[in-house]
């Protein structure tokens, strides 16, 4: 059975990371982008991130620049962006695709675990979340409209 822990992303420093180094932990991996209406959502996602790591939560952005080049910088900039905009302290990794021939392998295999609305697999826009609880299982997949405050509520049965 695949699982999260299953796949590597790179860091958006350029090395490559092993989401088995996130293994017991829940994460909320997300699809960023500096430039778009849903970018103010990195301070609530760094905000429950600080609050909740302890426990065992993990944020992990992706930038992807497939939504109406809403991502349009390179590494340097987009680290610099999130660090001095936002502070943000969750790893973030390189840009990807999410959609498409060329998605990242991570998110083809997200996609297939939970549907969107209406049952749609692909991404509609920048900031869809997924959950992943403990086991590296998808738990529950959330839209872009969807705040953290309201996934914050929802925690509980991740982190237990």
């Amino acid at each position: 059975m695949t699982t999260a822990y299953d796949f590597s992303a790179t860091t958006l420093d350029g090395d490559e990371q092993s989401l088995k180094s996130y293994k017991g932990k829940a994460m909320l991996i997300v699809n960023v982008a500096s430039k778009c209406g849903f970018t103010p959502q990195y301070e609530g996602l760094e905000a429950m991130y600080r609050r909740h790591k302890e426990e065992g939560l993990v944020v992990l952005g992706f930038p992807c620049d497939q939504f109406g080049h809403q991502e349009p910088g390179n590494a340097d900039e987009i680290r610099q962006f999130c660090s001095l905009t936002y502070d943000v302290s969750f790893p973030m990794f390189a840009k990807i695709d999410v959609n498409g021939d060329k998605a990242h392998p991570l998110y083809k295999w997200l996609k297939s675990e939970k549907a969107g609305f209406l049952g749609t697999e692909g991404v509609k826009w920048n900031f869809t979340k997924f959950l992943v609880d403990r086991e590296g299982n998808v738990v529950k997949r959330y839209g872009p409209q969807d705040a953290p405050e309201k996934i914050e509520k929802e925690l509980g049965s991740v982190l237990g």
